[in-house]
Order: structure tokens, then sequence, then C-alpha cells
């Protein structure tokens, strides 16, 4: 699963506008227009390598608009003292991207745990309370476990039947 699908699915999980879209990725600090959105949109097998009809998403955008959809959902967070402004890319080379998605999610909805079990469990999939764990830890941590792209492809299908009903 690639990042431009990542942001179609959670797009319409979350009911989301290209113009809303376009101002989650502002918050983030990607300054991204009404038009590019509709091209990053653009789901990937329709991409002909000869038009620009689409943009593809890298990591660095995709954190800036998780980054955004926190900032959109539960506000700006004041900077502590001898914290900077703006926050540090938290997408390494080797980081797993669905580990991120599914902490960022929980943040930006204010999920609690038991939430994301639930989620996972409409999609149709069994979690534990200790894999879920593992999968929200910092990688390096000795119990992470790197999210596949079926935990995020059914967290993200969740969430869209919490939803959307």
């Amino acid at each position: 699963m690639d990042n431009n699908d990542i942001l179609i699915r959670l797009r319409y999980a979350l009911e989301i506008k290209n113009k809303e879209m376009a101002e989650i990725f502002k918050l983030g600090g990607a300054g991204v227009t009404v038009p590019e959105v509709i091209k990053i949109l653009t789901k990937s097998d329709e991409y002909d390598a000869e038009s620009d009809d689409q943009i593809k998403c890298n990591n660095s955008m995709l954190d800036s608009f998780l980054n955004g959809l926190i900032i959109y959902k539960r506000g700006k967070q004041e900077p502590k003292l001898g914290q900077s402004d703006t926050p540090e890319p938290s997408l390494k080379k080797s980081a797993n991207v669905n580990n991120l998605l599914l902490k960022k999610v929980k943040i930006a909805l204010a999920l609690t745990t038991e939430d994301m079990l639930e989620i996972f469990e409409n999609a149709g999939i069994t979690v534990t309370k200790g894999e879920l764990g593992a999968l929200l830890r910092k990688e390096g941590h000795k119990n992470y476990k790197e999210c596949g792209d079926k935990y995020a492809r059914n967290f993200l299908k969740g969430l869209a039947i919490k939803y959307r009903g």
C-alpha cells in the first residue's frame, strides 16, 4: 500500500473534502493546493507514465498531512519551554509508514486502545492489546512490531465503518 492509497482511504473514512485536505497539508507545513490534492488522490493504477495526472505522495508529504490532521482535529499545541515551534519529521528513511499512520490517527481522533481494538474488530481482524501496544511503540524498542499493510488496510477499513456507518 503506497502513501497515495493511504491518503485516499483516510480521506474516504473521515469524509474529508479536497479543500479541507489542502488546509490540513498547510497546517502540517506542506503547501499543497486543491488541484494538487486532486492529483495526489488519483489512483496509481490509473496513472500513465506519460501524463502528469498524479502527484506521488512521498513520506515527508504524508508526515506533514498526518501532523496537519492532528492540528486540524485537536488544535495547535503550544510548544513547551525549550521546544521548537515546528515538529521534527517523524519519518526517517527506515521508518514504517503504517506504524506512524496508526499512532498519528490515534492522536488526531483521540482514540483509546479499546476504540482502536473495536475499529480492527469492525474490519474483521482480531488484534490483542499486546499486539496493538507493540504496533504503537517507538521503533527500536524491544517490543516494537512493524505494522504490515494488512493491519493498516484493515484499520482504515474499520475507520470507514465506524465514521461512515
